[in-house]
């Protein structure tokens, strides 16, 4: 499968069953048993961000990109504490969904803004730039570039999860297995962390912090990089 079939599949995915699924997800309605922990886990990254984040006593009006924002999980989070959002989200009805829950919430969407686009095609200069749970969805090869792409719009720091590959993940059968459902339609890649350090390290970016966050079925590596420089 090519590079631009799956983002093709991805864009398709979460603008039709898969944006029902993981809207829900995402929420804090009833869900069974699998989505509750995957909801848990994807909640406990975001609390780990935003712990790096506000550990660094700086948050309020720093200009962030939330690429792949989903329902806004990150982003209304940064913009209540201050931050300047751009969050893009590669599905209209996810970046609607999260404008919904933005404005339900939030006393201003000033420094908040939501736009549909891809990663490839992302744009501008931001101080921080952050992508959660996205990775997953791409092999490799187009996952690091995707990076690559990312660190060349952030500043001073980029901060993103991927699914690990790892020995005992490995072993399972599927990837796919982890996530509920049997209409998912995104294939679900795990990454080499050595292989994305190594790329990063070659284009003058080093990692500051870095968490493994693991539930049942749930397992995201999240890696904070600065400039080197």
């Amino acid at each position: 499968m090519s590079a631009v079939d799956d983002k093709t599949i991805v864009r398709d995915y979460f603008n039709a069953t898969g944006f029902d699924r993981w809207q829900r997800i995402y929420g804090d309605g009833e869900v069974n048993r699998i989505q509750l922990d995957i909801r848990q886990g994807h909640q406990q990254t975001v609390e780990q961000v935003l712990t790096w984040l506000q550990a660094d006593g700086n948050l309020k009006g720093l200009s962030i990109c939330d690429a792949g924002c989903g329902v806004g999980s990150l982003s209304i989070p940064l913009a209540a504490a201050g931050a300047k959002v751009y969050a893009t989200d590669i599905s209209e009805k996810m970046t609607t969904e999260a404008w919904q829950r933005a404005t339900a919430i939030l006393d201003t969407m000033d420094n908040l803004k939501f736009v549909v686009q891809d990663l490839e095609t992302l744009g501008g200069r931001y101080h921080t730039v952050i992508c959660l749970d996205v990775l997953i969805h791409y092999p490799q090869e187009r996952a690091i570039a995707m990076i690559e792409h990312l660190a060349s719009l952030a500043e001073s720091r980029l901060i993103f999860s991927f699914a690990p590959k790892t020995f005992w993940l490995s072993i399972l059968k599927k990837v796919g297995e982890f996530f509920p459902g049997p209409s998912k339609t995104t294939r679900a890649y795990q990454h080499n962390e050595a292989d994305i350090v190594r790329e990063l390290a070659a284009r003058g970016w080093r990692v500051e912090r870095n968490a493994m966050i693991q539930t049942r079925f749930y397992f995201s590596r999240l890696l904070e990089a600065v400039r080197a420089d």
